[in-house]
């Protein structure tokens, strides 16, 4: 109730069922991406070939979602077992990832969250794909919220043909966050209670 008056300041829009800034009322998770269509509208954009999640699949995204001032591309992340709505995963363009941007949206989830109940850095190494990254995980009433920046820049060039014509390999950085109910997301960071 405090959250969303924070979130209402902030001037983003809160999903009814899963308080999600910058989405719309009505959406709720386990609906269906046709129910997910309706509620979006013209907003939305259905992708003529889904992206592949691992345990979920994206037909469905919210381009020029706005979080803390940041524009980020909502994927809708749809169950494989059930077709219903399992997570949101907000990410900023490519070459629009930069430390500002990631600021900007950890002040608006701070704002209308709190400080995060965990913090960690995932150091670059070969279980991390070589890639470091910064986490930050809030548990707020059923909601996990992931706030992800990774270096992507690969320094090993493990992987990468004819690195030496056309350096760097990699890319050089991503941000995302996911909501999604808890239990339906495993944070990096170790958290607080946790056996």
């Amino acid at each position: 109730m405090l959250v969303a008056g924070f979130a209402a300041a902030l001037g983003l829009a809160q999903a009814h069922a899963a308080g999600i800034p910058a989405i719309p009322d009505g959406v709720q998770w386990g609906e269906s991406s046709r129910a997910l269509v309706e509620a979006l509208g013209s907003r939305a954009s259905v992708l003529q070939r889904p992206i592949d999640f691992g345990d979920s699949y994206v037909n469905v995204v919210l381009r020029n979602a706005v979080i803390g001032g940041v524009g980020l591309t909502a994927f809708f992340q749809m169950d494989k077992a059930t077709g219903g709505l399992k997570r949101v995963q907000f990410e900023r363009q490519r070459h629009g990832v930069n430390p500002p941007a990631y600021r900007a949206v950890i002040a608006a989830l701070e704002t209308a969250y709190g400080r995060p109940n965990a913090a960690c850095l995932i150091p670059a190494e070969a279980a991390s794909g070589y890639q470091a990254a910064t986490e930050l995980v809030w548990l707020r009433d059923s909601l996990t919220i992931r706030a992800i920046f990774r270096d992507t820049t690969i320094e090993a060039f493990e992987g990468c043909l004819w690195w030496w014509i056309s350096p760097p390999c990699g890319l050089t950085g991503q941000m995302l966050i996911r909501f999604a109910p808890q239990g339906e997301d495993r944070p990096a960071c170790p958290m607080p209670g946790a056996a």
